[in-house]
């Protein structure tokens, strides 16, 4: 037995070895990826505490405080047309209990005159647009804005018709696919392989796996943004539906495991945007830029703009 560990010992050394050198200078195997943008003010849901979510009113003012993404998530309605909504049902929204696709376009109801901001609870956001906005709307009213579109239901004919837009306004340079579902995700890369995309869950759980290993280093990846959560927010400024994560002992560990310096430095240096959300206090902000990340997705798009402000770093 002893004899083996002449040959096991350096070869674990060894291999240790190579892979810190190549966390720090991926350069050597992997050529850095080029988007055609880079970000660091994004506004989740359109800066959905400062207007009502994902309205055009929304968007247009994450749009004046020097917002440089805008996210927002799509489904399809009974006529065809792709909308804006974080939710297919709008009962949260609208107070009616109505599902988007059993809907028209123009029979949608408003959304209510004031709206929890899901993830600063106990604070509500107003405005004078009540509508629910087209995804064409954002796009031929901001041609050259990029859009982070999350799909949630796995709907062929809404992906297809997302990626017929992204087409029609060329725009693949500048719209990124998001899911947290693998499943749909590669239904989406599969659809339009054109643009850029972000990790799903699931392989946001393998690039862990890969970085806790050593064996991220010398793995090569598709995508080009990493977006999760910022643990610290959980159960301060926003109260998670799953009750294993209101343990502080879980969140914790999560903190620990997935807000690495170290992992983040390597991926930045091949290319790779790392957007934590949703930040909506000055703290969290200075925070994520601690971290390593270089984006950070707010519900407030002036609080963020007056942070670079007091930085000296305007947008």
């Amino acid at each position: 037995m002893a004899s083996y560990m002449y040959y096991i010992l350096p070869a674990v050394g060894g291999y240790t070895l190579t892979s810190l050198y190549l966390l720090k200078n991926p350069h050597i195997l992997h050529k850095k990826k080029e988007t055609s943008f880079r970000c660091r003010h994004i506004s989740h849901r359109g800066g959905c505490g400062e207007r009502i979510e994902n309205t055009m009113e929304a968007f247009t003012h994450a749009t004046q405080q020097g917002t440089e993404m805008l996210e927002l998530d799509c489904h399809l309605t009974r006529d065809g047309q792709v909308i804006v909504s974080h939710d297919e049902n709008l009962l949260r929204q609208t107070g009616q209990d109505i599902t988007v696709s059993t809907v028209n376009f123009n029979e949608l109801p408003l959304y209510k005159e004031s709206l929890e901001v899901t993830f600063n609870t106990g604070k509500f956001s107003t405005g004078e647009d009540r509508h629910f906005a087209r995804l064409e709307d954002v796009f031929r009213t901001f041609p050259r804005m990029p859009v982070n579109i999350e799909i949630k239901e796995d709907n062929e004919a809404l992906i297809n018709q997302v990626s017929a837009l992204v087409k029609q306004y060329h725009r693949e340079d500048i719209t990124v696919w998001a899911s947290s579902s693998n499943h749909i995700m590669s239904k989406c890369r599969a659809k339009n392989p054109c643009m850029p995309y972000m990790f799903s869950m699931k392989r946001g759980i393998q690039l862990l796996l890969l970085f806790y290993s050593g064996l991220l280093p010398f793995v090569p990846l598709g995508e080009s943004f990493l977006q999760f959560y910022l643990p610290c927010i959980f159960n301060r400024t926003y109260i998670p539906d799953m009750p294993i994560l209101r343990n502080q002992m879980v969140v914790y560990l999560i903190e620990k495991l997935t807000i690495r310096k170290s992992l983040f430095d390597h991926l930045v240096k091949r290319g790779i945007q790392i957007h934590l959300f949703v930040c909506n206090e000055e703290q969290d902000i200075e925070t994520v830029f601690t971290v390593g990340a270089t984006g950070v997705m707010t519900d407030y798009p002036t609080l963020l703009r007056n942070y670079f402000i007091k930085q000296g770093q305007e947008t």
